[in-house]
């Protein structure tokens, strides 16, 4: 109220000089204006004992010139309701607008002639409609021309097995007309709530409810439907923007849109030539309880207007793709996942998502590969089973002292107390990349603990990479004098199952079988790096302390889906045993379970008391 009554009295007493420029009570007639006609009455609390103060003011108006008067009203209330939608206009040779003309009794062919004015349709390359609409009719205007429509528009449509609906240029509308727009893209039964509008002079609220009658046959639910918006999509327009947007039937590509009103009125201030526009109803969504007015409709996919119908075709495009391309990945899946049952399972429920609409609303190809990744973990467990991107790595040149700075860097060692050694790395690299390097490793990493009388392996945070190195690394940990066989691995597109053994011959000296191994884990610990561990463990090589590991999987293999640019990593390869996954999905246990950062500790306590009893 004190916000009100300061606004009523500050622009009463605009000027205190004598003459008055115009009626005094021009302030109190547009505030009642405001009072029995604004759309959110609960912004106008005090607005009466406001007046009445501001009434009994015997100050006038001063101010001489009616347009500037009129920018000094639409500031004071716009400021005071925080509302930009209310403005005060002089005009004094303002005519309302005539209601338009009944076309019952026009010539077809006339209407028809108007009609391709403010409605444009087209059937686009594959079988995409296109329908452009300047003006959203109302009830009346429907029923009078609807077979026309029908007939000019409508079953051009209807056979399209997808449509753009492009409301960038559509300002104007009628509120009748949101249930029939919206009621084509839903089913008849149930009926479905679209909107409430409440309306202020009335005060009464109206429920928009699907229509479970209607001329023609309905586009349906199962057809892409693409809305296209700009920053000039205003007023009725909006209103069905969003509700198409969140009754989940629409994807939005373009622009913000206006926000205006569902319904504004021009009403003269009692005898003078000043008008006051004023938002009358207000609508909010049943779904999200809130309205679009004032903040416009976001949409979906932002772009420039102008490029929002090649975006919307790209989208319709992608669409009408991916069916194909989740029954190819099933079938990628299937033939090729290191577990059989669990591929068969996977690609079985895949392909069932595939019609289920699951996929319906995606928009983009990263869309689709965050959907389809965050699937395939659901239905299998496996963080490794997901999409990637088919970029080979490029093999890196690098003049020897780089190479030998990267190493340091990617190693980290260390003499602890009683000679234990400490030897720590993030990442197993590929074999042959090893191999070329292997004499600069042995120098200046391994050959700083190969003395030692312990060794404690961290890999807390090795992540994997490849499995091709792990026989040779494996192979210093044990004696040289017979072959080991370290693990089998069964290859599931081919059905072979091969042996890994250690190798005869290393760069450098091996650590040997008689010294102590200590292996430090965590959660973070994936891949190759579970390998080893799962082989170190498992051939009672080494002491496991820390956490169990992530349980994930042999490093996947690319496939291409189908002829698309969408590629798959899928993991072909397990630890070959009668028990079932030796690893994979479980992790490994450590023999001492502590927390990661209590590994080290734990691990150099066990060697500083071991030695300390050989003593």
């Amino acid at each position: 109220m004190a916000r009100l009554l300061v606004l009523l009295a500050s622009l009463l007493l605009l000027g205190t000089t004598a003459r008055a420029a115009f009626p005094p009570t021009l302030i109190v007639d547009m505030a009642k204006i405001l009072l029995d006609n604004y759309c959110s009455p609960e912004k106008l609390v005090g607005m009466e004992e406001a007046i009445d103060a501001a009434s009994s003011n015997t100050e006038i108006l001063s101010i001489e010139d009616p347009l500037a008067l009129s920018a000094v009203l639409t500031e004071g209330v716009r400021s005071t309701i925080s509302d930009p939608r209310v403005s005060v206009s002089y005009e004094p040779n303002y005519a309302p607008p005539p209601a338009p003309p009944s076309l019952a009794d026009l010539p077809p062919e006339q209407v028809a002639a108007m009609l391709q004015g403010t409605v444009k349709v087209e059937v686009m390359e594959g079988n995409l409609g296109y329908l452009r609409i300047q003006h959203i009719i109302g009830e009346e205007m429907a029923q009078q021309i609807g077979p026309l429509l029908i007939q000019h528009v409508w079953e051009r449509i209807l056979p399209t097995d997808a449509l753009v609906l492009d409301l960038r240029f559509t300002t104007t509308g009628e509120l009748s007309g949101i249930p029939y727009i919206v009621s084509y893209f839903t089913d008849a039964e149930p009926q479905i709530h679209i909107d409430s509008v409440y309306d202020r002079p009335s005060d009464s609220t109206t429920d928009l409810m699907s229509m479970p009658a209607l001329m023609g046959a309905r586009y349906g639910t199962a057809k892409p439907l693409i809305l296209l918006t700009s920053a000039a999509t205003r007023g009725i327009a909006e209103d069905v923007a969003y509700a198409l947007k969140n009754l989940g039937r629409a994807t939005l590509v373009g622009e913000h849109t206006a926000g205006g009103s569902v319904k504004i009125d021009k009403i003269k201030v009692g005898e003078t030539d000043f008008y006051v526009s004023v938002p009358t109803a207000r609508s909010t969504s049943p779904v999200t309880g809130k309205s679009w007015e004032v903040v416009g409709v976001e949409p979906d996919v932002e772009v420039a207007s102008e490029d929002a119908l090649d975006v919307a075709l790209r989208i319709v495009h992608l669409r009408a793709q991916v069916p194909a391309l989740l029954q190819a990945s099933a079938t990628l899946i299937a033939e090729n996942y290191a577990f059989e049952s669990v591929g068969a399972d996977v690609a079985a429920k895949l392909s069932a998502l595939a019609t289920s609409g699951e996929y319906a609303m995606v928009n983009t190809k990263e869309e689709l590969e965050v959907k389809l990744s965050a699937d395939l973990l659901k239905l299998s467990g496996d963080k490794s089973l997901k999409t990637t991107h088919n970029v080979p790595a490029l093999p890196a040149v690098y003049p020897p002292e780089v190479i030998i700075e990267l190493i340091k860097v990617s190693f980290h060692t260390d003499i602890f107390e009683n000679n234990v050694g400490y030897l720590r790395f993030d990442m197993f690299g590929d074999f042959e990349q090893v191999k070329a390097i292997a004499q600069v490793i042995v120098e200046h990493v391994w050959n700083k603990v190969l003395d030692t009388d312990a060794l404690i392996v961290d890999l807390r945070n090795n992540v994997g990479g490849p499995t091709t190195s792990i026989s040779g690394f494996c192979s210093y940990f044990f004696d040289g004098d017979k072959e080991i066989v370290l693990d089998k691995l069964y290859d599931r597109p081919t059905g072979a199952t091969r042996e890994l053994v250690t190798l005869p011959t290393l760069t450098g000296k091996r650590y040997g079988s008689q010294k102590s191994l200590l292996i430090l884990t965590s959660g973070v610990t994936a891949g190759a790096a579970e390998e080893f561990v799962y082989i170190m463990k498992r051939l009672g090589r080494a002491m496991v302390i820390g956490e169990t590991t992530a349980g994930s999987s042999h490093p996947p293999v690319t496939f291409r889906v189908g002829e698309s640019d969408l590629f798959l990593a899928i993991p072909i390869t397990h630890s070959d045993t009668s028990q079932g996954p030796a690893w994979e999905g479980a992790g490994i246990a450590p023999h001492i379970p502590v927390p990661a950062d209590a590994a080290l500790d734990t691990a150099k306590g066990i060697l500083n008391k071991h030695f300390a009893g050989q003593k």
